[in-house]
């Protein structure tokens, strides 16, 4: 059977060529009526367009970039966090026949503006996805927006003016966390914090410390710790905690990976989970489930996010005026194995 065309899908929809291509080209003014007459004829011809034709007549590339922090630069790598991302804009690119350009960013690297500078002008995506933390760095930032390319940033956790971003709200999940904690009779709850670049973690961060003075109980620096996102930073945080004369009964970490990190750290010193300690995180990777005991976390709508800034960048090429406002989806708290009630 020869491969459909063009001049068929008109033909079979009762269009003309040029409307079909208005329906390829997702361009707006086209009934929704027609649209629909279109999509049922491609659907049944199993019409593919040519891409490079495509994207040469509609003066885009249809490629979406997803731009985010190496997980290989961390000595213990952690890729959870960017297989969701890479799902959300994955699902959104599929739905509009583009495709996604992935681009692990080691920010450490004094050379990183000028890498971007490079990939944009050579890939020339139609919009660009920012994740945390990068979101937040402005040499990363502003080399992006140097190439005038479409940008949105995910989990800014700071104010950006009219600039679009999609974020969630950290601060007030991470105060229901700790109060949860201390519902279960948790008096001393430690904290570890993440990477200070990512804005958005330092928001969890104040939002544990609500929920304490939400909880009557006091804050105490003795029981944060510093960590850098990574599982290995969480292990050596949560040792240095539970080597406290008066140790914590519950430590919440500002990730899973960190967490994960807690709970290995409490295998090897023989502290059982959750009879003795409670553990925390936030994100919600598919890690959370499969440690054991299974990990008590927020769930962070992290494909979700990167779905709804794809889309926003593909019903809007080319145009990153109209890309303005901020989105919040809201996460939700999951109670695991991980966490009960604290021990007399």
């Amino acid at each position: 059977m020869s491969k459909a065309t063009i001049d068929d899908v008109a033909k079979l929809a009762g269009v003309s060529i040029k409307t079909v291509s208005r329906v390829v080209n997702r361009e707006q003014n086209v009934r929704e009526s027609t649209r629909e007459k279109v999509q049922q004829a491609i659907t049944h011809l199993n019409y593919r367009p040519n891409i490079s034709a495509r994207n040469l007549a509609s003066q885009h590339s249809h490629l979406i970039g997803l731009v985010y922090d190496d997980p290989s630069a961390y000595e213990i790598p952690s890729a959870g966090y960017v297989i969701r991302l890479q799902q959300g804009a994955l699902r959104a690119c599929a739905t509009a026949d583009y495709e996604l350009l992935i681009h692990p960013c080691n920010y450490r690297n004094r050379h990183v503006g000028a890498e971007l500078k490079a990939l944009i002008e050579q890939a020339r995506p139609d919009g660009i996805v920012l994740a945390a933390p990068l979101s937040n760095m402005p040499k990363i930032v502003n080399a992006i927006s140097a190439t005038d390319t479409p940008l949105v940033r995910l989990s800014t956790g700071e104010k950006t003016g009219k600039k679009y971003t999609v974020e969630t709200n950290d601060r007030e999940s991470c105060a229901e966390m700790t109060r949860y904690l201390a519902s279960l009779g948790h008096e001393r709850i430690a904290f570890i914090t993440g990477h200070p670049s990512h804005k958005a973690i330092k928001s969890r961060f104040l939002g544990y410390q609500d929920g304490l003075r939400q909880s009557d109980l006091p804050f105490s620096e003795d029981l944060v710790a510093a960590g850098d996102n990574s599982s290995g930073s969480g292990e050596d945080c949560a040792i240095k905690l539970l080597a406290l004369e008066q140790a914590p009964t519950a430590i919440f970490a500002a990730n899973d990976d960190m967490a994960a990190g807690v709970v290995r750290a409490a295998d090897k010193l023989n502290i059982d989970i959750p009879g003795q300690l409670s553990v925390a995180g936030f994100d919600n990777i598919s890690l959370a489930q499969q440690i054991y005991p299974s990990l008590t976390t927020i769930h962070q709508p992290l494909a979700a996010m990167a779905e709804r800034a794809s889309m926003a960048l593909i019903n809007n090429p080319g145009n990153g005026a109209t890309l303005q406002g901020k989105d919040v989806m809201p996460a939700k708290l999951v109670i695991r194995e991980s966490t009960g009630p604290a021990p007399r």
